[in-house]
């Protein structure tokens, strides 16, 4: 392999975010591309084969342009750029980085932070019902209560509507103490939770008081026809089919209802059928419905998070196999002839 060194520019003003604390970032792109990084008298110096130098400068480049724009290089950043960097769509990063949708209440940007967010985001914008599966971390509920917010703000509709089944994780917890609300909002507290930090809690609050934002059990949907109203669905993979059906058909004129839910995740009786699964495979030829399917390359938490996804995608991968083979196996032998001449 023939070795090649590379030099460019590189603004010294942006090496300590670009680079990371203690050239964390430099020690990422290295190991991953198999280049050395050097850094000296505001010039950059790469040395790999003339391949890995070439995605190497790209991903420094694209690194360098989020931080110009005021962004802190994460791990994140870096591990998500490299991973284009094979596909060849390393400069699908910046472009990503200037669809904001909102601020929070701090100020800090709400965006797409991958192809598959950004792909989720304007999924929304254009579909009057959309369905967004993935694993933990792909940004599902966030980047759907930030485009209600958006749409609340903006007056493209009167309400916004929260919503998710109130099913324990795997664990009886029992009766919980006090009024109704106080009984289900540990169900949905996840939800208050991004409602503060993009809204405010005084603000949310007061929408709170006027019936303007509702947060409530699925069960409270029965009955009612959600007209001009912003409606998230959360955690949809723990809803039967007809709890899915039901709100579905809650849906009204000038409503726009996200889906949420995590397939891999279901806490519902063993042996039962999930609606989300049914919803995907009943409405996957309704062109007005949109489905956005994120993965383990779309995780936005700590990079360990992304590992851990990985691996159980790998390990259910292998088990479906396994037990794939095990029935043609024992379809084989009930096709095969016993001693008599007969089939078994």
């Amino acid at each position: 392999m023939d070795i090649t060194e590379q030099e460019f520019p590189f603004p010294a003003e942006h090496a300590g975010n670009v680079f990371g604390q203690f050239d964390t970032n430099m020690k990422i792109i290295e190991k991953t591309l198999h280049v050395t990084i050097i850094f000296r008298d505001d010039k950059l110096k790469l040395i790999g084969s003339s391949k890995d130098c070439e995605r190497a400068k790209n991903v420094v480049e694209q690194l360098l342009l989020l931080s110009e724009r005021g962004n802190d290089i994460t791990e994140q950043n870096v591990n998500y750029t490299l991973s284009l960097s094979m596909t060849d769509e390393t400069e699908a990063v910046s472009r990503l980085d200037s669809d904001i949708i909102c601020h929070t209440i701090m100020g800090k940007p709400i965006k797409p932070k991958t192809v598959g967010q950004k792909a989720y985001v304007d999924t929304i914008t254009d579909k009057m019902i959309v369905f967004g599966v993935g694993p933990a971390g792909t940004g599902k509920t966030y980047l759907a209560m930030a485009k209600a917010i958006t749409a609340f703000k903006a007056g493209e509709v009167n309400r916004i509507i929260l919503t998710r089944p109130a099913i324990e994780a795997g664990e009886k917890l029992g009766f919980l103490p006090g009024d109704l609300q106080s009984k289900v909002d540990p169900y949905l507290r996840p939800l208050y939770d991004a409602l503060y930090e993009i809204m405010g809690a005084e603000t949310f609050a007061k929408n709170m008081e006027k019936g303007l934002i509702e947060v409530a059990p699925l069960a409270y949907m029965r009955g009612r026809t959600l007209d001009n109203a912003f409606v998230v669905l959360d955690e949809a993979q723990n809803t039967t089919p007809a709890q899915m059906k039901m709100f579905l058909t809650r849906i009204g004129f000038g409503s726009k209802a996200i889906i949420t839910g995590d397939l891999t995740q279901k806490d519902l009786p063993s042996g039962s059928r999930s609606g989300l699964d049914d919803a995907l495979r009943v409405l996957k030829n309704i062109e007005e419905i949109g489905v956005c399917k994120l993965t383990s390359n779309d995780v936005v938490r700590h990079p360990l998070v992304q590992k851990i996804v990985s691996a159980y995608d790998e390990y259910d991968k292998k088990r479906e196999e396994k037990e794939r083979r095990k029935q043609d196996r024992e379809r084989r032998l009930r096709r095969m002839p016993d001693k008599r001449g007969e089939s078994r």
